[in-house]
């Protein structure tokens, strides 16, 4: 059974959410918090497996919240909501800690796919919002190309994988470009999380922009 907390401060919103995750026999709604803080503090007390986090929030907002919680004894695993393809505040986000981001408008399978997902260690991450991501990244800071050697201990094939993450490939989408297994796909995926430090797929996407590897133009 997977534990979930709501946060965000609409009512509509965390009802609408929690009754339609209700309706799935492996989904459990752990708790509803309308603030950042009530949703740090729901976290600590309860211990659910994810979060959907909306940004905008009085007292604590989400990335405060995020950060607060990646941060923990005992983490969750986070999903900001948004309601725009990205907003502002997603590229934070995911430095923050959180694993990836969904659109308020998804349809019910597409919230119940997107928990199950981060609840198994994977990122969400489109091809479409990785994009967008790249191309705000690189008008507001724009690559630091210094950080270009934090991969020197990258494989040619791992570099080469990087990228395809980068540009929010799943692993099925990256096993048929380069003609591999799947399983092969995650070996290297794990790998390269390891030798960067990084916890998941979203921190790879950040490692990746901020090396300068991934351009708006996607390579």
């Amino acid at each position: 059974m997977i534990r979930i907390v709501i946060a965000d401060d609409q009512a509509m919103v965390r009802a609408g959410f929690s009754a339609l995750l209700g309706e799935e026999p492996d989904l459990e709604v752990a708790g509803l918090a309308s603030d950042g803080a009530e949703c740090v503090r729901l976290v600590a007390e309860l211990r659910p497996d994810v979060v959907l986090m909306d940004v905008r929030m009085p007292v604590l907002d989400g990335i405060a919240a995020t950060r607060e919680i990646a941060a923990s004894a005992h983490p969750a695993r986070i999903l900001i909501l948004t309601t725009f393809d990205v907003d502002d505040y997603v590229f934070d986000a995911l430095s923050a800690g959180a694993a990836g981001f969904l659109l308020k408008d998804a349809s019910p399978a597409e919230l119940a796919h997107a928990v199950r997902v981060i609840a198994a260690g994977e990122s969400l991450l489109s091809p479409s919002a990785t994009r967008t991501l790249i191309e705000r990244f690189t008008a507001t800071r724009g690559p630091r190309r210094t950080d270009r050697a934090m991969l020197g201990g990258l494989t040619a094939r791992e570099s080469e994988i990087l990228v395809c993450v980068a540009q929010g490939e799943s692993n099925r989408e990256i096993a048929a470009r380069l003609f591999i297994a799947e399983q092969t796909v995650k070996t290297h995926v794990s790998r390269i999380l390891a030798k960067l430090g990084a916890r998941d797929r979203a921190q790879l996407v950040i490692a990746a922009y901020e090396a300068g590897l991934v351009t708006p133009a996607g390579g």
